[in-house]
């Protein structure tokens, strides 16, 4: 499976944070969250981030437009269906995420792997959540994520080796 696009629930530090660096490794994302503020904070935080590096000339303006422009944001979870890989970054509230991994399952592909960025939850039970035990997994990225090049992969009872060696090449 090609993963070109990617959806990140959740626009705050950890979720744009996410979207930024899968923009800027050249995938499609879609960002999204509960209201259109947290959306347009989080694409703000990306363009911050992006004048940072423009500023010490690690990128040009031209890069920086590019990366912003593959970024969508949206309050619509619905547009998740378009996506080849998902990475939840809510609020870590269990029975929120359960909603969301719940709601996922529905809404993408069935070939999609839904991953977490979870610190403290169990895969297994986020995992239980979905009619697709096998594709999740837990992607814990280290904050900051545009400067920590580290992602932690936590595998749930269920999740399968091919699930696992897709994830881990992704990061």
């Amino acid at each position: 499976m090609e993963i070109k696009s990617i959806g990140v629930v959740g626009a705050g530090q950890m979720g744009s944070g996410i979207a930024q660096v899968a923009s800027q490794s050249g995938f499609q994302v879609i960002m999204s969250d509960i209201a259109d503020s947290f959306v347009q904070k989080g694409l703000s935080n990306i363009s911050k981030n992006l004048d940072r590096l423009v500023e010490k000339g690690k990128i040009s303006s031209e890069k920086k437009g590019e990366i912003m422009g593959r970024i969508k944001g949206t309050i619509q979870t619905k547009e998740m269906a378009e996506v080849d890989f998902v990475i939840e970054a809510a609020t870590e509230n269990e029975p929120l995420k359960l909603n969301i991994f719940k709601e996922l399952d529905q809404i993408c592909r069935k070939e999609v792997i839904l991953s977490s960025n979870t610190s403290s939850i169990s895969i297994t039970k986020i995992a239980s959540a979905t009619g697709r035990p096998s594709q999740v997994i837990g992607m814990h990225f280290m904050n900051p994520v545009p400067v920590m090049q580290l992602v932690e992969i936590i595998r749930g009872l269920q999740t399968s080796p091919e699930t696992f060696h897709i994830v881990k090449s992704l990061a």
